[in-house]
């Protein structure tokens, strides 16, 4: 199908993940609302079809005012992807609040009032497609995140009850967990295990390539074409699955 006229919103949508995202939903038809806190971020991967607004998923004013924007500019949100989050290690015994709610903020909350504020206009359509991008964390524990792996399991679990509420009704919800990706979060996790562990770039950059069972870091495209497959109508039947992108991982 063609997602001509679909609006899309695709949260942390300036880099990553979400920007390859929001460039697969544009290349097919959609209009695409791109969200992030560094507007000019979002600047820089704007076109005809992908709109930035500066939006912070950790405030719940920031989200409402920012998606009831953006369905008065482009129509009722049909796609909400919510990729907004933050991917950081510590052991349990050294996690202060701060650092918890952090987490917490972004990778569960973001997710819960974006999911929220995107279904007030998408229940009002025939047809709609939310999909989290949560992480392999969420399907098993990661050593060395227990915040980080407990944040990706709420999200999922949220997921998982969203579908059972609307089984019966022309909207989707699904998880896309990756494994590790080629992304800006990379970058950050390796100078996390260096300054951890006292290893070398190289060797930290193999710890996590050594995660993904089939030897790479997964490509940011290899997502988008998960989540295009999520909104067609051939993943209609596709409701409250954890999809993996994880080259193996079990």
């Amino acid at each position: 199908m063609s997602l001509q006229g679909k609006h899309a919103l695709v949260t942390g949508g300036g880099t990553g993940i979400g920007l390859a995202i929001a460039q697969a939903l544009a290349a097919d038809g959609a209009q695409v609302t791109i969200t992030g806190r560094r507007l000019e971020v979002l600047q820089e991967a704007a076109t005809d079809n992908i709109h930035p607004m500066a939006m912070d998923v950790a405030q719940e004013e920031s989200v409402v005012d920012g998606i009831a924007a953006a369905v008065a500019a482009r129509g009722p949100i049909q796609i909400c992807v919510a990729n907004a989050g933050v991917a950081e290690g510590r052991a349990l015994h050294k996690t202060d609040m701060a650092f918890w709610r952090n987490m917490m903020s972004i990778n569960v909350d973001g997710v819960f009032l974006t999911i929220r504020e995107s279904l007030k206009s998408m229940n009002q359509t025939d047809w709609g497609r939310v999909m989290v991008i949560s992480s392999i964390a969420g399907l098993r524990g990661l050593k060395g995140g227990p915040a980080y792996s407990a944040s990706k399991h709420a999200v999922n679990g949220m997921i998982k009850s969203l579908a059972a509420d609307y089984a019966r009704k022309p909207i989707t919800f699904n998880s896309i967990c990756p494994a590790y990706v080629e992304t800006p979060i990379i970058d950050q996790n390796i100078e996390s295990i260096m300054a951890r562990t006292g290893c070398t770039e190289e060797e930290a950059r193999h710890m996590m390539v050594g995660v993904n069972p089939h030897g790479r870091l997964i490509t940011p495209e290899e997502v988008a074409h998960a989540a295009m497959y999520l909104c067609s109508d051939m993943a209609d039947s596709v409701r409250g699955q954890m999809v993996q992108v994880s080259g193996g991982e079990m």
